[in-house]
């Protein structure tokens, strides 16, 4: 299999456009931030703005895009609609089509939002020495709906989803302060322990991603996921809404390790 850990984003994003690459980007371009992506028309972009704003958790936004699919501050010549592996299209809040090219469903009062994503502070956990879990095991990370509320903002409300990593005691301590440095992909966790105390009934069946082994001694640590959007669209049923398949990210040019420094500095 191909080692994309060694890629640039630019060189994994052409592979992506062309279709030769269709899987969940974690491991991919080494160092560089990867994003989420929702894409919605302009008359629901201020709600959910709004949305975005009061939950920096799930929903830390990097870059707004509009006029056009072309991004600029987080890769400067992609395009929003075709350098992502696999897309969701939402109909009134139902999934409707799944594509790996969604250009014919863009709209030229589309607004584009990039979202910070956690695998960008994997690298991090993996430098550490800790396992994780879905990487080793090649498939995508598990995502559930939580019991932890959104704040509402306009039409957008729902529930938090969050993304799990099991690890031992010792190595959860460890990434809770590794990846609280990390606010704009997440932050520290949202919890760690048993599933019940946030609402999911049965960690072995994610309602996104893939279940993965959850080995003796090990505890399930939850962080705040981008996936989130997806849950507030399927509530507020907007006609259309384009998204990233969940754990099929956009992978950015700026550095895990530059990202808070870029963000904070354009905020000025």
């Amino acid at each position: 299999m191909t080692d994309y850990s060694k890629m640039s984003p630019k060189e994994v994003r052409e592979l992506i456009r062309r279709g030769e690459i269709t899987r969940p980007t974690a491991g991919m371009c080494g160092g560089y931030a990867q994003a989420n992506l929702v894409i919605l028309p302009k008359k629901y972009a201020d709600d959910f703005k709004e949305f975005a704003r009061k939950n920096p958790k799930p929903c830390p936004i990097l870059e707004i895009v509009e006029g056009s699919p072309e991004v600029h501050d987080m890769g400067e010549g992609a395009n929003l609609v075709t350098d992502i592996p696999r897309y969701f299209i939402y109909k009134n809040g139902v999934k409707v089509d799944e594509v790996t090219d969604a250009s014919s469903y863009w709209e030229d009062d589309f607004v584009g939002f990039l979202i910070g994503c956690s695998f960008s502070f994997e690298e991090a956990l993996l430098r550490e020495g800790i396992d994780v879990r879905h990487i080793s095991m090649d498939c995508n990370v598990p995502m559930y709906k939580s019991n932890i509320p959104c704040e509402p903002a306009g039409v957008f409300e729902g529930p938090t989803v969050v993304s799990m990593r099991p690890m031992t005691p010792e190595d959860a301590k460890k990434a809770w302060e590794i990846t609280e440095r990390y606010p704009n992909v997440h932050g520290c966790p949202v919890h760690m322990g048993d599933p019940a105390d946030i609402g999911i009934k049965d960690i072995t069946k994610p309602d996104y991603g893939d279940p993965v082994e959850i080995r003796e001694g090990e505890i399930p640590v939850f962080w705040a996921c981008g996936v989130t959007p997806q849950a507030a669209v399927e509530h507020a049923k907007p006609p259309i809404v384009i998204t990233h398949a969940p754990g099929h990210m956009f992978i950015t040019d700026i550095l895990n390790s530059e990202l808070n420094d870029f963000l904070e500095k354009k905020k000025k």
